[in-house]
Formats: C-alpha cells, sequence, structure tokens
C-alpha cells in the first residue's frame, strides 16, 4: 500500500518505518517492529542517517524545481525489477493453463495497491519530509501526477493484454477517485481504472460487502474487497502491495511484496 487509509494510517518517520521493515539498524536486544518502548537511545537509530539511507536505496535525483525522484539504476529500482520478474514467471504459468481451461472457469485477475505500488509517492515523501498529513495529500494529489512505479505499468499492461483481469484496490478515500484515475491514466496504465475495477475506501457509505463498515481495519477492508471480486467471477491469482497489510487476509493465490521503507502501515 500506501500514503492510504488516512484516517487510520500510522506514519512512522523513516525511523520506525526502517525498523518495519527490517533495515538492520538495531543492535541485540534492541526495541521490537511492534513499537515497544526503547530502553536506551541505542535502540533508536538516528533520524538523519535513516533517511540518508533512504534516499541512497532510492537513488535520490533532484531537478532543477526540486522535485525528487528514484533514480531507474537504485537499488529500489533493482529489487523492484527482480519481484516482477518472479510475478511475470508466475503470470506466464496462469496464462498457459487458462489457455487450457474448461469452459466457465474463473477468469484470473491480478490486484493492485495504489501508493507505492502502482505509483510512487517517493517526491511527496520528500517534500514533507515524510510526515503524512490528509491535507497534505489531497493538494498533492489534486496538482500532481506521481510517477510510476518503475516496471509496473509495463507488467500491468502486458497481463491485461493476456486476458487477466486488473483491479486497484486502495485505501485512498473515494473523493481522490478523479486524481487517482487521472494519475494512473497519465504514467501508462492501460486498463481502464473504472468504478467497477477500481475500490477507493468510502466512510460515508460503506459497500455493503464489508460487514465492518466504516470501522474496517487495512486488513478487512482489503480483504474483504478481494473476496467481493472474487465473488464476481474471477480468480485472483496475484496480489501486490507494499504493505504486509495490503496482503494478508487470504482471497489471492499468490502475494507479492514491493518495498517500501519510508512508511509502515498496520
Amino acid at each position: 500500500m500506501s500514503l492510504s487509509l488516512k484516517s487510520t494510517r500510522v506514519r512512522v518517520a523513516a525511523a520506525t518505518a526502517a525498523l518495519a521493515v527490517g533495515a538492520g539498524l538495531y543492535t541485540a536486544g534492541a526495541a521490537s517492529a511492534d513499537h515497544a518502548v526503547p530502553r536506551t537511545d541505542k535502540e533508536i537509530p538516528n533520524l538523519t542517517q535513516v533517511q540518508d539511507k533512504i534516499k541512497a536505496f532510492y537513488g535520490d535525483t533532484v531537478d532543477a524545481s526540486g522535485q525528487h525522484y528514484a533514480s531507474p539504476d537504485s537499488n529500489y529500482a533493482k529489487q523492484v525489477a527482480g519481484i516482477q520478474k518472479k510475478a511475470k514467471a508466475q503470470l506466464e504459468t496462469v496464462v498457459r493453463n487458462t489457455q487450457h481451461a474448461k469452459k466457465g472457469a474463473k477468469k484470473p485477475a491480478i490486484v493492485l495497491d495504489v501508493d507505492d505500488t502502482t505509483l510512487l509517492t517517493y517526491n511527496y515523501e520528500l517534500q514533507q519530509g515524510f510526515r503524512f498529513t490528509p491535507e497534505s495529500q489531497d493538494a498533492y494529489l489534486k496538482s500532481t501526477d506521481m510517477t510510476a512505479v518503475f516496471g509496473m505499468p509495463q507488467l500491468v499492461n502486458w497481463a491485461k493484454s493476456k486476458g487477466i483481469e486488473v483491479f486497484y484496490v486502495t485505501g485512498r478515500d473515494e473523493h481522490q477517485r478523479e486524481w487517482s484515475v487521472r494519475n494512473l491514466k497519465n504514467v501508462g496504465y492501460k486498463p481502464v481504472a473504472d468504478a467497477s475495477h477500481f475500490f477507493l475506501k468510502n466512510k460515508k457509505t460503506p459497500p455493503a460487502y464489508l460487514a465492518c463498515g466504516a470501522k474496517c481495519t487495512t486488513v478487512e477492508y482489503k480483504a474483504g474487497t478481494r473476496k467481493y471480486i472474487e465473488s464476481k467471477g474471477f480468480d485472483i491469482v496475484a496480489n501486490f502491495g507494499d504493505q504486509y497489510s495490503d496482503l494478508q487476509g487470504g482471497y489471492a493465490n499468490h502475494t507479492y511484496k514491493l518495498p517500501n521503507p519510508m512508511y509502515y502501515l498496520p
């Protein structure tokens, strides 16, 4: 996931995020990722150093206007490419099996989170100093297109061209739909993100298929939405997300976790 689930978002600015993804900055006996209280300052990574490591991981590049971009030669891009290679190999098997599937079999589908799975929040994060607010997110999404996560438009478009249905499930709020659809289209995602293929969180009028209504956790919301998609005759063969909460709860044959050391969402 993502800049998603604004009202329940646990923002872990750089330092705790590094802990959450196992950045290896802690010594023996250090505080764990369950938010335990550190016993000494030695259990807390230096915030500036963690931010520098994040920038190095993404291959931070700054243009003349001060916008930050990840480098296609970065270790981040290389890690993403490795994940995509495994995913495509699995999806190629799905395509071959689909060609020999019995009539009436469920249609294969993939589900993708948005923030840091299909669209990269890196520039927004740097602009905000890793301090998310709903107001700054709205202002950014309304006026600015995020870049695509390296290689993801190509993978998604290829899957669609092979007969695999594409669904987006994000914790972004329903009022951000138009901006999000615009962004996905502008950076090269060809599968149409219409209302039947693009699910955003709607706390004002939550869908009837979510028993938890407006109080869903991330896992309940995303797993419940995947369950609903499968109830429409689809078999979710792969689920992509940058947070473990994007992937938990079942209703997907395979899961793919994309790297994101910038924040953690339970």
